[in-house]
């Protein structure tokens, strides 16, 4: 059956998912970050432990205390997507805070729930530090957004992010369960930002030449659509 399997992502716009060197964000406290601030971003539609969010929380403190200037954005709800609920029914961003709480400056960590597309992208465009962990799992489509943006990704070296993500190439990689090693791939990221100015872009080029919408996904879909016409398989096509 290989050969009749196809495997096309869905594609990312990436004439709408760019990089804005002058991008800034308001804050729901009124603060204003931009490109030029110490900006750390975390995603997922929801808040578990599927991507990381346990991890990257007992990871927080340290990072902040390395970081003094830095500010955290982290977006997602307080549902679980995957995998189960917490024992006593708290959300898992709760049950962190009630953990490692003490050690975290509630005046440079700001939750934002859930946000619009628009305001998703600004939170990407103005990432210094893109942390991205997740299980041996469905790869999240904002990775990918977020390679188009030109964020600098710092992602768990699980099979999902390896499929994209290649260490020191486009990207840094970290092993899932080391806050240690994530608190000093962040602060290495900081230390050398020219350095790193080439991996961003190499991620944005990644997007661009393997998943880009116009140009390489929907063709894909036409050609396949183009061969269950025909009855042939994308193999047949490929020898012709």
């Amino acid at each position: 059956m290989r050969s009749r399997i196809s495997v096309i992502h869905e594609g990312v716009d990436t004439t709408v998912v760019t990089p804005v060197p002058d991008a800034w964000l308001r804050l729901p406290s009124g603060l204003t970050l931009t490109r030029k601030d110490e900006v750390i971003t975390y995603v997922a539609r929801n808040l578990e432990p599927y991507r990381g969010f346990h991890v990257f929380m007992r990871a927080l403190p340290g990072i902040l205390k390395r970081r003094p200037k830095a500010h955290v954005l982290i977006v997602g709800g307080d549902e679980v997507s995957y995998g189960q609920v917490s024992g006593d029914g708290r959300s898992y961003r709760d049950l962190l805070m009630a953990e490692v709480g003490h050690g975290i400056d509630r005046e440079r960590v700001h939750f934002l729930g859930k946000v619009p597309y628009s305001s998703f992208l600004s939170v990407l465009r103005v990432s210094s530090a893109h942390v991205y962990l997740t299980y041996p799992f469905v790869l999240s489509w904002s990775f990918l957004e977020a390679m188009a943006t030109g964020c600098l990704l710092i992602g768990s070296s699980t099979i999902p992010v390896e499929e994209v993500l290649r260490d020191r190439q486009n990207g840094l990689l970290v092993d899932f369960f080391d806050g240690a090693a994530l608190t000093d791939r962040i602060d290495e990221m900081f230390e050398h930002p020219d350095r790193m100015q080439t991996l961003r872009d190499r991620a944005r080029r990644t997007v661009v030449e393997n998943y880009d919408l116009r140009t390489v996904t929907l063709p894909r879909h036409l050609a396949l659509i183009d061969d269950l016409i025909a009855g042939r398989t994308p193999a047949e096509r490929t020898l012709k």
